[in-house]
C-alpha cells in the first residue's frame, strides 16, 4: 500500500515539475503593461488594486463596453489549460444571453484566435453568465463564430473569488468541431452598454499551462 502511494505521488509531482506555463498577467510585477485597451462604447474603467493581499485588476462599467487586451500567439494544442480567479460584485439587470439588448456580461475572459480573414476569427467568451445556466453555451447573439461558454452563472457566488480552469483544446473541439489554430490573443472585458447599466468586476492572474492544475 505504502509503494502504491509513493508512486501516485511521485506521479503528480513529476506532471507539476514538467509543467510548462505561460503567464498571461502577472499584475503585481508588470501592472498592465502589455495590456491594450479596446473601446466599442465608452470606457470600462480598469485600475490595480491591492485585494488580501493579492494584486487584481478593478473594472468598473456604466453603459460602456471596453476590454483590455493581451497580444498572445500560443499554440491551445500545447498549452491548452486556461486558469485565472474573477469576481463580480452582480450579474447584469435585464442581462440576457440570447438577445441584444441583454448582451452584456459583468465578466468574460476570452480567446481570440485569427482567421486567413477578418470575418473567419473566431473566439471562446468565457462568462459570468446572467440567465445561461453554468455548463451551456451558445453563439454569440452579434456573430456565429464568437461562442459563449458559461462558467459561471447568475449571483449565487457573486462577492466570491472563484478560480477556474478550462481545457481550450477540448473546448474549442466541442464548439468548433475541429482542431483549433495558434490563438492571437486573451482579452478581459466588463461591459453594460446594451442594457445601459453598471456592472463591478475583479480579475486576477491568468495563466496557460500544459498540464492541469
Amino acid at each position: 500500500m505504502i509503494a502504491i502511494i509513493v508512486a501516485v505521488a511521485v506521479t503528480v509531482l513529476s506532471s507539476f515539475v514538467n509543467a510548462q506555463e505561460i503567464p498571461v498577467s502577472r499584475f503585481a510585477a508588470e501592472g498592465l503593461t502589455g495590456w491594450e485597451s479596446k473601446s466599442f462604447k465608452g470606457v470600462t474603467e480598469y485600475r490595480l488594486l491591492k485585494e488580501n493581499g493579492q494584486t487584481v485588476v478593478k473594472a468598473s462599467s456604466n453603459n460602456s463596453a471596453s476590454g483590455l487586451i493581451r497580444n498572445l500567439r500560443f499554440q491551445p494544442s500545447k498549452y491548452r489549460f486556461l486558469r485565472w480567479t474573477w469576481k463580480i460584485s452582480h450579474t447584469i439587470e435585464g442581462g440576457d444571453e440570447r438577445s441584444k439588448a441583454g448582451d452584456d456580461y459583468a465578466a468574460r475572459v476570452y480567446v481570440v484566435f485569427p482567421g486567413r480573414y477578418f470575418w473567419q476569427m473566431k473566439a471562446i467568451n468565457y462568462i459570468w453568465a446572467n440567465k445561461l445556466a453554468k455548463g451551456n453555451s451558445i453563439s454569440s447573439i452579434y456573430a456565429n463564430n464568437s461562442k459563449m461558454v458559461a462558467v459561471e452563472s447568475g449571483n449565487s457566488k457573486a462577492g466570491q473569488w472563484i478560480a477556474e480552469e478550462r481545457d481550450l483544446l477540448a473546448d474549442y473541439r466541442l464548439l468548433f468541431g475541429t482542431d483549433p489554430p495558434e490563438a492571437e490573443a486573451i482579452a478581459i472585458m466588463t461591459d453594460t452598454d446594451n442594457t445601459g447599466g453598471s456592472a463591478e468586476a475583479w480579475y486576477g492572474d491568468i495563466m496557460l499551462s500544459t498540464e492541469r492544475r
